[in-house]
């Protein structure tokens, strides 16, 4: 007997390839040189990723002045400012970078337009890591701006040498809101060399729309802190979905948002492994919701390479205290 209930599965979902390669570092660190190491700041945005990985010796922290004099400290996924290298130099600290590639990439384009002496304008939200870290590239010439208020509060030097870089994890469509409020003001701002909002952020809110008017709920399984977990639930609202609610797991799923709903849409953010939405579509199955429709609207095949620090030769030297001579190293 058919109950009518139906699920809409985004594809693209889950982890991209800078969050496999975050983690993947993490993991192989712990192998390579064995608890603990020490990471600053969450190495991805999920709860259940951190918690694992605390679980298997990894310390997380806040400040690298919190690492031991000597301990192997890596960088999350979403990047540090120049300062944070130079506090880990000065305390002696093994690190490895685990930054994604493709906010390595804002970093640069954010050195280059400084050397240049162009005005910044950093589209994103000025309390995240990434922002953080990439403004901290070249804070006497970035302004973050995030509301259109701080639109209106922008001052440049020369209206001519203005150029916008974004947080990789927007909105695409917020992030081209705010570029066509600073054009209106900037008629000659200058675009990046290529779109900064990453590729995996993109293909899963285009998924999400493909789906969202389908829907009278969607869950997007992610974690507070996760910025484009956050956004695929604005987008889901914003593209026509009844309603739309941000999940850690299947734990936090309220059956009063099912009550009279027949489509439910399932999706997750970057940072979220795949056996999370197993457990969502699993509770789903329980309560009738067994019949499920796979909504793809992309294939993504990107891998990134390891982090440099931790590729055969170099990771031997990990494993060495500083100042230690390992000739594998070399």
């Amino acid at each position: 007997m058919t109950t009518g209930k139906k699920v809409f599965l985004a594809a693209p979902r889950g982890f991209c390839a800078g969050v496999e390669r975050a983690i993947d570092a993490v993991e192989l660190a712990l192998k390579t040189c064995g608890p603990p190491v020490y990471v600053r700041k969450q190495i991805v945005h999920n709860r259940h990723v951190v918690q694992s990985l605390t679980e298997r010796g990894a310390v997380f922290v806040d400040d690298v002045a919190e690492v031991p004099e000597g301990a192997l400290v890596i960088f999350s996924a979403h990047g540090v400012a120049p300062s944070v290298h130079e506090e880990a130099e000065r305390r002696r600290l093994r690190t490895v970078d685990a930054t994604c590639p493709l906010v390595t990439k804002v970093h640069m384009e954010a050195q280059r337009f400084a050397r240049e002496d162009f005005d910044i304008l950093l589209i994103g939200h000025a309390d995240h890591e990434e922002v953080e870290g990439t403004a901290g590239e070249a804070p006497d010439h970035v302004q973050v701006v995030d509301t259109a208020d701080d639109v209106a509060a922008v001052r440049v030097r020369d209206p001519g040498r203005v150029v916008w870089l974004s947080q990789t994890t927007l909105s695409v469509d917020e992030a081209g809101e705010r570029v066509d409020q600073l054009r209106a003001r900037f008629p000659d701002l200058q675009d990046p060399p290529s779109d900064d909002i990453c590729y995996a952020t993109s293909n899963r809110q285009t998924a999400v729309k493909a789906m969202a008017q389908r829907c009278d709920v969607v869950l997007v399984v992610g974690s507070i802190n996760s910025s484009n977990s956050v956004r695929l639930v604005e987008v889901a609202l914003q593209y026509g979905a009844g309603a739309a609610h941000l999940i850690d797991d299947h734990t936090d799923l309220d059956q009063r948002w099912l009550e009279g709903g027949l489509t439910v849409g399932v999706t997750s953010g970057a940072s979220v492994p795949e056996v999370l939405v197993a457990g969502v579509l699993s509770a789903l199955a329980k309560h009738g919701w067994t019949d499920v429709e796979e909504v793809t609207t992309a294939q993504e095949s990107q891998v990134f390479a390891l982090p440099r620090e931790l590729r055969a030769p170099r990771a031997s030297a990990l494993r060495a205290e500083p100042g230690e001579h390992d000739e594998s190293a070399e």
